[in-house]
């Protein structure tokens, strides 16, 4: 044999694959349905928290609203004397019916407005002031609110059910206690001299 040479280092032709076995096909297929269901569940998780936090923004908006106008109906002598009206711990339980609907017109006494502003905070509180279908719908989830008075100084505490679980150390004082109840606290100083 003279015409061939061996070449004891070459090996046989190795035969090029062509396409994708049934076990790379199923592993890709586990790695990107585990891609999607991660998304999924981030997708969830944002949503729940974007929920949250726009009802502590709706809670912490209601707190400043009443204490303006608090603030707005304190008389120049012995404000606490008519302050005093607003403190209550069950705000949310239901809304009562306001007597004169006075907003500081000319005419109105300061019980009556007083009364009139309760009225309007708590519509706002519960949602009753946005409503669809005969459902309220713009409101806290599970509102409850209090407000106490030491003197001059007011305590503000409005209360919600929100979406998920948290362990809190505040104490709640306001509304009923649960894993899911969020709270504001808000104390302000109201003197007028």
């Amino acid at each position: 044999m003279m015409g061939k040479t061996i070449n004891k280092f070459s090996s046989p032709r190795i035969k090029k694959q062509q396409g994708m076995s049934f076990i790379e096909v199923l592993i890709a297929l586990v790695i990107l349905v585990t891609g999607i269901l991660g998304a999924v569940a981030m997708q969830i998780t944002a949503k729940q928290g974007s929920f949250d936090a726009m009802q502590r923004s709706l809670a912490s908006s209601l707190v400043q609203d009443i204490i303006a106008r608090m603030r707005a109906n304190a008389p120049l002598i012995n404000p606490n004397l008519t302050l005093n009206q607003y403190a209550r711990n069950d705000y949310g339980s239901a809304i009562g019916v306001a007597g004169n609907r006075c907003n500081l017109a000319p005419g109105c006494i300061t019980a009556d407005v007083i009364s009139n502003d309760i009225y309007e905070w708590e519509l706002a509180l519960m949602g009753a002031d946005v409503t669809s279908a005969g459902k309220n719908v713009g409101g806290l989830v599970g509102a409850a609110a209090c407000i106490s008075q030491n003197g001059n100084v007011y305590t503000v505490t409005v209360s919600w059910q929100a979406k998920s679980k948290t362990t809190d150390s505040a104490v709640i004082n306001c509304g009923v206690s649960g894993a899911k109840r969020r709270q504001v606290v808000v104390q302000t100083f109201i003197y007028n001299i």
